[in-house]
């Protein structure tokens, strides 16, 4: 007769000592000293999502410290102490959940309790799961007890949002990060499960629930005890029938529907997407798995090194390195924009396919994009500004720019040469109306002075090495820089050109003035004098070759003239 009481397998399997426990190894470890050298601390803060072993370790620490035969650290699990907190028996040790008790009256109960020494053991243990739910004056109520408890007296917080904890408490517990467990580590304690279970799965279906837990080992037991139960009498469990149970698309179709958008095949990706509703897959699971999809794409893109970082089959990462390659980085950045603002407008949508089948379509058209469109208009604008802002820094007349100009607004050539803009001074006789006009711009480069001081000789000789050597805190500074390229402007001072938006706003947004500084106090560390620094940001539409000369190139080159007119000689 089959036994009525089952026990779910995040239950059954729970980790009964320290040594049951899977990828908790420093902390563990950490405990298990405590406990072996007699230096047990009095209140420990444990902090983590949902899953990852928070109260399963409590409870095994509860246990060990209050074992009548502990074995190194770990409790017997056969005494009567170990047995009644196995029971949740045992007077000793007092469990609250502040989710549904965060009254200042409850803490009060506690500390009640806490005046009453242990009636068997050595410590009274009181573990308060969720204690971020707790009210403001329940933490006040607190406090003082948490400060200065009794000797036999441990405080185990559990919390899956330490940020919404006061400081007065953070400050008075020993705390412990339970991060997301790896997917090896979880997809290996399934399988053991399922070889005690005699459950039949697949690899590729184990896998599969190890990552849709999500870095929850409760959770990926809970999966496959769900896909066990549908799976009941039909064999092995597949990897399709897992996907059918979880309402999941594979990795495959993702990639389908990534070449579908690449070459702007619309009626290919929405067939796809079709294709996936119509044989019962959660619109939400769709949309979030593709997301995770293009992140992994994403971090191929910017290197494949971390291909070894992903948790993905062989097959699926051949596709995904594929499909890296086979795309720009902005544009795969453009496809999670695209679908991450979907996730917002289709939780509170009547008609969630039309908003899929609506995004689909804008993967497709990038001309229907209105952000991107936008954002191109935005870089236009700030280069002309800047322009302008060179036009007026460089002192030329601009008194009589108008009366040159006339009522249409034109700039002269003399007052856009006087800039030191090549750019500008291409553009004179164009009126400011048509300055934002598609058509190119035909530029003159600039070339840099004849004699180059000696000091700017020798930075530009050693600059590569001067950039590589920035400390590793400033990496990004670090990154800008290699990218830049360094030249002169028309006065002889160093001017750095970026090609970049991003790098170009690290030195010139609101917030570039810390970087300058750094920068400078570097050359002048570095170099043993103050260099004076300039800095300059090129659109998309211009290139640093057409229009400037690199400073490395030109002593270069120089050092190379002087090299052959010496061995002539």
């Amino acid at each position: 007769m089959t036994d009525t009481h089952y026990l779910a397998l995040y239950r059954k399997y729970r980790p009964q000592t320290f040594e049951d426990v899977c990828g908790r190894d420093a902390i563990v470890r950490t405990l298990k000293n405590q406990i072996n050298s007699g230096r047990i601390g009095h209140s420990y803060l444990f902090c983590g999502t949902r899953g990852t072993g928070k109260t399963t370790i409590a409870k095994i620490y509860a246990k060990a410290v209050n074992c009548e035969h502990p074995v190194d650290g770990n409790p017997c699990g056969e005494c009567s102490t170990c047995r009644a907190i196995a029971e949740n028996a045992d007077l000793n040790v007092v469990e609250m959940d502040a989710a549904s008790n965060n009254g200042v009256d409850d803490i009060r109960s506690i500390i009640e309790q806490v005046s009453y020494s242990p009636t068997q053991g050595k410590y009274r243990v009181f573990i308060i799961d969720e204690v971020h739910m707790l009210s403001a004056p329940a933490f006040n109520a607190l406090l003082k007890t948490l400060e200065e408890p009794p000797s036999y007296a441990i405080f185990i917080l559990c919390t899956t949002e330490p940020n919404k904890l006061p400081v007065t408490i953070l400050s008075r517990c020993q705390r412990y990060d339970f991060g997301r467990m790896p997917v090896a580590t979880i997809a290996a304690r399934l399988k053991t499960v399922c070889e005690k279970e005699n459950i039949q799965i697949e690899e590729q279906a184990l896998h599969f629930i190890a990552s849709a837990a999500d870095g929850s080992m409760r959770d990926g037991l809970s999966i496959l005890d769900q896909c066990n139960a549908f799976n009941y009498g039909n064999g092995e469990l597949t990897y399709e029938r897992t996907l059918e149970i979880l309402g999941a698309v594979d990795a495959r179709v993702f990639s389908d529907l990534y070449r579908c958008v690449h070459v702007k095949d619309v009626r290919g990706a929405l067939d796809i997407l079709h294709r996936s509703l119509e044989q019962g897959r959660e619109l939400m699971q769709f949309i979030t798995d593709y997301i995770g999809y293009l992140r992994n794409v994403m971090l191929l893109k910017a290197s494949e090194e971390t291909a070894k970082e992903l948790d993905v089959s062989a097959d699926h990462l051949q596709r995904m390195v594929e499909d890296a390659r086979a795309s720009e980085l902005n544009e795969i950045v453009r496809y999670i924009n695209v679908f991450s603002s979907l996730t917002e407008q289709i939780r509170y949508a009547s008609n969630r396919r039309v908003l899929a089948e609506a995004a689909v379509i804008r993967l497709c058209e990038p001309s229907m994009d209105v952000s991107k469109d936008l954002q191109s208009k935005v870089l236009g604008l700030e280069e002309r500004i800047r322009s302008l802002e060179d036009l007026l820094l460089s002192g030329a007349g601009l008194a009589q720019a108008p009366a040159a100009a006339g009522a249409s607004g034109r700039i002269t050539a003399e007052s856009a040469a006087g800039s030191g803009d090549p750019g500008l001074a291409a553009a004179a006789g164009t009126s400011v109306s048509e300055a934002g006009a598609s058509a190119p711009v035909r530029t003159q480069r600039a070339k840099l002075p004849a004699a180059i001081p000696e000091e700017l000789r020798e930075l530009a000789a050693k600059w590569d090495q001067l950039i590589a050597s920035i400390p590793p805190e400033e990496h990004f500074m670090k990154i800008c820089l290699q990218k830049a390229h360094p030249t002169l402007t028309e006065d002889g001072n160093l001017l750095v050109v970026f090609e970049g938006f991003l790098e170009a706003d690290y030195f010139m947004g609101k917030e570039s003035a810390e970087n300058v500084r750094f920068f400078a106090d570097f050359l002048a560390e570095r170099t043993g004098r103050q260099v004076p620094v300039r800095y300059k940001f090129l659109d998309k539409g211009r290139k640093f070759s057409d229009n400037y000369e690199d400073l490395r190139g030109a002593v270069n080159t120089a050092a190379i003239h002087m090299e052959i007119e010496e061995d002539d000689e």
